[in-house]
């Protein structure tokens, strides 16, 4: 596969807690000069960076992030702010425990909710997969597609693992067909990038994916490196 292919489907991604504007500004950069789908960050960049790229990139950030135990309510604030700010695409996460109950009517209602505010901007849906049984995944596919999200996403990255081969694969296997996969956390280089995309992930979050290519262009080997 292409790079410029590769690099196309990538959310190039920072969300440390430590991240401050100039390397906001420089992924930004990166971004624009790499032609990927989107920058990743934070709420509180969203205005400056969207002032900063303007139509030139997508915007995308995150909501109940990282841990998804938000109130619904307190979600569509975050959800209205961050596209009132500039956001093209938001990246939400479940509610795990009312999931594990079995509530599954709070959290189909709470994405269906989201994706309202959200109209024809993008919603991608993250299940944490790490945290789920195989069951649980199964029902958080045909919750997603039920409730007309755009996405499901399979980790923050923040949490004890990152996206899985095995867990794209059966993402993509019981999605409805209007229901797109990103793979998201410990994405490490170009191979794996290819992997991810052959097993039916459309997007990519990860931070790795660039540098790899900035590896590539000035020393001729490729970053092997992980993260998200």
């Amino acid at each position: 596969m292409e790079t410029k292919e590769i690099l196309s489907r990538c959310d190039h991604t920072l969300l440390a807690q430590t991240s401050t504007w100039e390397q906001i500004k420089a992924i930004c950069d990166d971004g624009m000069k790499y032609g990927t789908a989107s920058v990743c960050i934070p709420p509180s960049f969203v205005k400056r960076a969207k002032d900063y790229v303007g139509d030139r990139l997508a915007i995308c950030t995150v909501i109940g992030f990282p841990n998804g135990y938000n109130t619904a309510s307190v979600k569509q604030y975050e959800t209205r702010d961050a596209l009132n700010n500039g956001a093209d695409e938001i990246d939400m996460v479940i509610n795990i425990g009312a999931l594990k109950d079995g509530n599954y009517d709070y959290v189909r209602d709470e994405i269906k909710t989201l994706k309202k505010v959200c109209g024809q901007k993008v919603l991608k849906v993250i299940i944490e997969t790490c945290l789920l049984t195989e069951e649980e995944k199964l029902v958080m596919c045909r919750l997603v597609t039920e409730a007309g999200a755009d996405y499901i996403k399979t980790s923050t990255g923040f949490s004890s693992a990152g996206a899985t081969r095995g867990d794209v694969a059966l993402m993509r296997a019981n999605v409805g067909e209007n229901v797109k996969v990103k793979a998201a956390g410990g994405i490490s280089n170009l191979k794996d990038a290819e992997d991810f995309i052959a097993l039916g992930a459309d997007r990519l979050g990860t931070s790795r994916v660039v540098k790899a290519v900035k590896a590539l262009e000035t020393t001729g080997k490729a970053d092997s490196g992980s993260g998200y």
